[in-house]
C-alpha cells in the first residue's frame, strides 16, 4: 500500500473515530504552543467529512487553545528565567520578544487580540503576557475571542460554502485575514481615543 493511501486510511479512520473530538482539543493545545503549524490544514476537512459536529469542532479547537494559552502565560509567569530564552531562541528573537513586551505592557488585550487571530505564532505573546504579569483574564479574554474568531469563521465557512470551504480559503485566506487585522487595528483605534 503506497504512503498517500496510508494517509488517507489513517485520516479516515480519526475522522470516523470516537476520539476525534478530544484529538481536536490536544491538536489544537499542542498548535498554540509547541507546534507552530495552522491547525486550519486539518479543520476544515474534517469540518467538511463531520458536519453534523461542526460547531462542537469548533468549539473543541477553541478549547484546546484556551487551555494552551493558560500554559504558556503560566509558563512566562513562573517560569520565564528558567525557559524564557530556549523559547525566545525556539519561536522568536529577543529584539522580536522585547519589542512584543513593550506592546504587551503598553496594549496588551488589543495585541493579544490580533496576534490570536493573524497566522503568526502565538506562542511569543502568550509567554510575553506571563512575563510581563499581565491581567490572566483579560488575555484569556482576548485568546478566547481571537481564536473564536479563527475557529467559529471556519464552521460558519464551511457551513455555507460546504465542499467548497477548502478552496475558499485557500483561496481568499491571505485576503480575510488582511480585513480581519484591519478591522481588529480600527476598533483598537478608535478604543485608544476614548
Amino acid at each position: 500500500m503506497g504512503i498517500q493511501k496510508k494517509i488517507k486510511k489513517k485520516t479516515r479512520q480519526f475522522v470516523d473515530s470516537k476520539h476525534m473530538l478530544s484529538g481536536i482539543t490536544t491538536a489544537s493545545f499542542l498548535e498554540s504552543t509547541i507546534v507552530p503549524i495552522p491547525l486550519e490544514a486539518v479543520l476544515v476537512p474534517l469540518m467538511q467529512a463531520r458536519r453534523e459536529k461542526l460547531w462542537l469542532i469548533a468549539l473543541m479547537a477553541t478549547l484546546g487553545c484556551i487551555i494552551g494559552a493558560l500554559f504558556g502565560y503560566a509558563l512566562g509567569y513562573y517560569l520565564f528565567d528558567a525557559v524564557g530564552d530556549w523559547i525566545i531562541s525556539t519561536f522568536s528573537s529577543p529584539e522580536q520578544f522585547e519589542n512584543i513586551k513593550q506592546k504587551m505592557q503598553d496594549q496588551g488585550f488589543w495585541f493579544v487580540l490580533t496576534l490570536g487571530i493573524v497566522p503568526i505564532p502565538f506562542q511569543i505573546a502568550m509567554l510575553a503576557a506571563g512575563a510581563t504579569k499581565y491581567s490572566l483574564s483579560l488575555f484569556l479574554l482576548a485568546a478566547t475571542i481571537a481564536r473564536a474568531i479563527r475557529y467559529f469563521g471556519l464552521a460558519v465557512l464551511v457551513y455555507y460554502a460546504g465542499d467548497k470551504a477548502e478552496h475558499l480559503m485557500r483561496k481568499h485566506k491571505t485576503k480575510s485575514m488582511i480585513v480581519i487585522t484591519l478591522v481588529i487595528l480600527v476598533v483598537w483605534a478608535i478604543s485608544s481615543l476614548t
